[in-house]
C-alpha cells in the first residue's frame, strides 16, 4: 500500500509564520509534529529556515524530514524537545522563496507558450536574488530571450492575482498543460486529488509549492545567461531587479 505524505500545512496557510503546538514524538536533536508553518521543501524550493523553541530556549531549525505522520524538525544537537513546542519561520527568507517560485510559474508560462511547449526540466532556487530553470530546448535564440523576458515582466505588472484549488488527479493528468515537468510532478493526494497553482488568466499547472498572492508582489527579471547542460537541456539564469 501506497504510504502518502500529507500535504505540509504552509501550501494552505502560508501566512501562518508561527505556530505553537503539541509534540507527537521527540528524540535527541528532534520533534515531530504534526502541523507546522514549516515548508519542507520539493521541485526545487528550498526548506524554510526559522527557530523552534520550548521552555525558554530557542534553537535554529537546520532539517526538515516529512513522514505520513507529520513533519520532523532538526535543532543539531542532543536536547529533547518536550512541552509546548513555539515555531516561527524565517519571513523574509519565506518571502523570497514565495517571489522566486512564482516568477519561475511565468517563466515556465512564457517559455511553454513562445517556444513550442518546451518542458520544464529543472528549478533551482536560492537565496540569493538570481535563480535558474532548466528546459528541454535544443537552442535558443536571443530574440527569443528576450520575448520570454518582456511576457513575464508584462505578467508581473498586470497585477495578476495567484490562487490555488484541488483536482482530481486522472483529470488533471488528462487536461493539456497542467503537467509541464518532463520527469517529475506533485504526487497524487491520499484523497485522490492534487494541487493546481492558477496565475489569472495567464498559467495554470500542478504545483506544491508555496507562492505569492499577486504577481505583483515580484520584481521585475532579467535573463541573465543560457548554459548548456547536455545535449537538450538549456538553464535559464533568472536575475531579479534589486528592491
Amino acid at each position: 500500500m501506497t504510504a502518502f505524505l500529507p500535504r505540509p500545512f504552509a501550501v494552505d496557510h502560508p501566512d501562518v509564520l508561527e505556530l505553537e503546538v503539541a509534540a507527537l514524538a521527540a528524540r535527541p536533536g528532534a520533534v515531530l509534529l504534526a502541523r507546522s508553518p514549516f515548508y519542507p521543501g520539493g521541485g526545487g524550493q528550498l526548506p524554510d529556515r526559522g527557530t523552534i523553541g520550548w521552555n525558554g530556549a530557542v534553537h535554529d531549525v537546520i532539517g526538515l524530514e516529512p513522514t505520513a505522520d507529520g513533519l520532523w524538525h532538526l535543532i543539531g544537537d542532543e536536547a529533547v524537545p518536550e512541552g509546548s513546542i513555539a515555531l516561527r519561520v524565517d519571513r523574509t527568507f519565506r518571502q523570497r522563496m514565495c517571489e522566486q517560485h512564482t516568477v519561475a510559474h511565468l517563466v515556465n508560462s512564457a517559455v511553454y507558450t513562445l517556444l513550442d511547449g518546451a518542458l520544464l526540466t529543472g528549478v533551482r532556487m536560492t537565496d540569493t536574488d538570481e535563480f535558474s530553470v532548466d528546459f528541454d530546448l535544443p537552442k535558443v535564440a536571443s530574440e527569443q530571450l528576450r520575448a520570454v523576458e518582456n511576457a513575464v515582466n508584462a505578467a508581473i505588472s498586470d497585477d495578476r492575482p495567484v490562487r490555488a484549488f484541488d483536482m482530481d488527479y486522472d483529470d488533471a493528468q488528462a487536461t493539456a498543460g497542467l503537467f509541464r515537468a518532463k520527469s517529475v510532478a506533485p504526487p497524487r493526494q491520499a484523497d485522490g486529488l492534487i494541487r493546481i497553482v492558477d496565475i489569472d488568466g495567464l498559467d495554470r499547472q500542478a504545483c506544491g509549492g508555496t507562492h505569492l498572492v499577486s504577481t505583483a508582489q515580484a520584481r521585475r527579471i532579467r535573463i541573465l545567461k543560457v548554459d548548456n547542460k547536455g545535449r537538450q537541456n538549456r538553464r535559464l539564469r533568472i536575475g531579479l531587479a534589486s528592491a
